[in-house]
């Protein structure tokens, strides 16, 4: 099998990947606190390992990593509902990398999709328990329809978050600069990290999360993959700024600066990698 087609599987694995990512993440925020959320936040986090495997198998085949969402099951009344269509969802992943496998005909990549398969059938007889937990422990939905200004706000940081979740993990995968590479991982984390504190609020607030991102930046030079991180992190520090001002809640207030205060340090790193990577250009 050559190049091309073996990207193209990857990517199809990615982008399921990056479904699952969403759809965990949105049931482990709709249930609040507690241990069955905190187990499929887990969950969720090791999609995310993976998704990282597959990019970078990628980007060493000299392919591009997928930004689209694959597809996600989103459907049901109840949170066992939820837990069953996440046993559907990894079902439909580990057919596809058991077929995957049989394709590959690289040994490292084979490798590397029986490992993550390994993973997934653990999620499916974790969400198989799920099943059983939400319906013996009566699991809820706790998100309520709150719709005002402050809902407005906190949507517009997750939707922010999000695309620059995606946007530094790109340039960290596409970009030949070992530092930056770096650094755009560890500002990606901590755009979770927002993501997580923002949807939390939201539905502790009475309200529901929509976790949908805007465009993506997808820069090639990493040049320009600097000045347009460098931008969008000075646009939101002040957008958030400004939100903070607006908003009466003193712990939501203090959430939202706090936020800013890390965007101003991003800009702040992306601004030094920028100066480096112009130095050496000439």
């Amino acid at each position: 099998m050559d190049k091309e087609k073996i990207i193209a599987l990857l990517n199809q694995d990615l982008e399921g990947e990056h479904g699952a990512i969403i759809q965990y993440l949105n049931h482990a925020y709709a249930m609040g606190e507690g241990e069955m959320a905190c187990e499929i936040e887990a969950i969720a986090r090791e999609e995310m390992r993976h998704l990282d495997w597959l990019a970078e198998a990628i980007v060493e085949l000299g392919g591009v990593p997928s930004l689209k969402r694959g597809k996600m099951r989103m459907s049901g009344e109840s949170v066992a509902d939820w837990m069953k269509n996440n046993v559907l969802l990894e079902e439909d992943g580990i057919n596809l990398y058991r077929e995957h496998i049989k394709l590959v005909d690289d040994l490292k990549i084979k490798r590397l999709l029986q490992r993550i398969l390994s993973d997934e059938e653990s999620h499916h007889g974790d969400f198989q328990h799920f099943v059983e937990k939400s319906q013996k422990e009566g699991a809820k939905d706790v998100r309520g329809s709150r719709q005002d200004r402050v809902t407005k706000i906190l949507n517009w940081g997750i939707e922010h978050e999000y695309t620059v979740i995606l946007q530094y993990l790109l340039h960290s995968y596409m970009s030949p600069n070992e530092e930056v590479k770096e650094e755009m991982q560890d500002q990606a984390i901590n755009e979770m990290q927002h993501l997580g504190w923002l949807a939390e609020k939201m539905v502790d607030s009475g309200a529901n999360p929509r976790i949908e991102h805007t465009e993506v930046d997808q820069s090639t030079k990493t040049a320009d993959m600097l000045r347009a991180d460098i931008k969008i992190e000075q646009e939101v520090a002040a957008a958030y700024d400004r939100a903070a001002k607006e908003i009466e809640d003193p712990d939501l207030k203090k959430l939202l600066l706090r936020v800013r205060d890390h965007e101003i340090y991003h800009t702040e790193v992306f601004t030094d990698l920028l100066k480096e990577e112009e130095a050496k250009q000439g």
